[in-house]
């Protein structure tokens, strides 16, 4: 195949080396033409470093740099090319201008794709006199080692560029996954679980960026917390990506914005690439440290919660029996979706000596305590320095409807249930994109069946009646699965089976 790629910035020259190396003849072209050589030297330099960690040949290196052509125009006539894929600016206008530039230089047998990652694809090939050879194609930096492309089919894209896109993706060893021409598409969609609620917990002061980030990865597994990633990825660009979703799907709350990253964005606190974000990151700054364990371990805890009491014994904490806690226990609740200031209103417990901890993170390296407006500080060092026997770090939280933990988790299963329901993506690539474009640990339908539907279900109704919010509403995805004991992941029978099954048979 023929590929010309138009756009030689970072995405060009990664999509430039991807198809090389699968043996496609690549025609490079910019509107600065000495970018052209520039990425092409860009891309032999790539190889060079590949043939020298032994990932490939000298001679297999020589060949996909021959396969890399440079093109003095993008909108140069050529009868051969099979493919163009666009890589330039964001601009809906300047798009949609190369491609119409595009549509009467090349044959109408040339497929287009754009790699847009925000622009919806329909409003793009609108502007052509032929919208059905146009196709969204999004790939991720870097191209080469993120092994995932979203295939986008416009309103009017024809059904056999879908196929032939994504087995083309396939071919190369990358995962396609086909997605509805929607805000953020799937994979941007998909994150917007973890960093909405993230902000979320931080406008309520329920913990310090650090900390939320120490529970993500020691709770939940994730490689970086959410305010590392934000970091990385640039708070300009994360807060763009949130509002421009939260547009596009007319004011969802699960999606809603934080009111912390405006401020943020205008005082140039983008992250790495500025020096400072929600960390420090000049020469020299030391990542922030977390405070030591101080407090009696040995100071008897009363609990309710029998896999809490487990927990504890094993660990070696003193933990009391009886049916109501001693006069100088330290009372420690479980809570799910809900309050430690509501358990002691219900229970009648003591307010100075109640303290919540995470049934989830029980079982996890970091457990999570929980303290009131009214809990004695002496307390709450103690429950710290119980929770730490076993060589377990704790982290302190303030008090609020589910634990930092259950939070992110719910929404990240709660976007991923409500793109599934949308239809726009099946739940099998929800998965599969979110495990390689993210790299969560597991995908976010199938970490909600390690939950349990019913668990989850449960959950999100006690954050939705105990806050009010309609962030926390659950989705009809989940409800229904719950309710039927059918896994999140688990598309099900829709009307359109019936009707395609009764074709079959008659």
């Amino acid at each position: 195949m023929r590929i010309r790629i138009i756009g030689t910035g970072v995405m060009g020259r990664g999509i430039a080396q991807w198809a090389a190396t699968a043996g496609h003849t690549v025609e490079l072209a910019d509107a600065r033409q000495e970018s052209v050589g520039e990425a092409i030297t860009f891309v032999r330099g790539m190889l060079d470093r590949a043939v020298s960690k032994g990932r490939t040949s000298a001679e297999e290196a020589e060949a996909i740099a021959a396969r890399l052509l440079p093109v003095d125009s993008p909108g140069k006539p050529g009868d051969d090319v099979d493919l163009v894929v666009e890589a330039i600016r964001e601009d809906l206008d300047t798009k949609a201008a190369l491609f119409t530039e595009l549509e009467s230089a090349l044959p109408a047998r040339t497929v287009f794709a754009t790699n847009t990652s925000s622009l919806p694809v329909t409003q793009i090939a609108a502007r052509l006199g032929d919208p059905s050879r146009l196709c969204g194609l999004h790939f991720f930096n870097p191209v080469p080692l993120m092994k995932i492309v979203e295939v986008i089919p416009g309103a009017r894209t024809r059904p056999d560029i879908v196929g032939t896109l994504t087995a083309l993706v396939r071919d190369t060893g990358h995962r396609a996954v086909v997605v509805a021409d929607t805000p953020g598409f799937l994979i941007n969609h998909a994150g917007r679980g973890l960093v909405t609620e993230a902000l979320a917990l931080l406008e309520e002061q329920v913990a310090e960026p650090a900390e939320l980030d120490r529970i993500a990865r020691d709770v939940l597994g994730l490689k970086m917390g959410p305010f590392e990633l934000m970091d990385l990825t640039g708070l300009d660009v994360t807060a763009t990506v949130i509002d421009s979703i939260w547009h596009g799907f007319r004011y969802s709350d699960r999606l809603r914005p934080s009111f912390l990253t405006p401020n943020r964005v205008a005082a140039g606190l983008h992250g790495r690439k500025t020096g400072r974000g929600w960390f420090d990151h000049a020469e020299g700054a030391a990542p922030p440290e977390e405070a030591p364990v101080t407090g009696d371990p040995k100071r008897p805890v009363w609990t309710p919660g029998a896999d809490v009491r487990a927990a504890l014994a094993d660990a070696g904490a003193t933990v009391e029996d009886g049916e109501a806690p001693s006069a100088d226990a330290v009372v420690l609740v479980p809570t799910w979706g809900t309050t430690v200031a509501s358990r002691v209103a219900e229970d009648g417990l003591p307010a100075t000596r109640t303290v919540g901890v995470d049934p989830m993170s029980l079982a996890a390296s970091r457990r999570v305590l929980a303290v009131t407006p009214a809990t004695d500080p002496a307390v709450a060092r103690d429950a710290r320095a119980a929770l730490a026997l076993g060589e377990h770090s704790v982290s302190v939280v303030r008090d609020s409807a589910g634990s930092p933990a259950q939070r992110l988790v719910s929404s990240i299963v709660s976007v991923a249930a409500s793109i599934a329901e949308r239809g726009i993506a099946s739940p099998s690539d929800i998965d599969v994109a979110v495990t390689t474009g993210l790299g969560y640990p597991v995908g976010p339908l199938a970490w909600g069946d390690r939950i349990g539907a019913a668990e989850l279900l449960t959950l999100q109704r006690n954050l939705h009646s105990t806050t009010g919010d309609p962030r926390y509403r659950p989705t009809r995805w989940l409800t229904e699965r719950a309710q039927l004991g059918l896994p999140l992941t688990e598309r099900g029978t829709s009307p359109s089976d019936v009707i395609e099954s009764g074709k079959d048979t008659h």
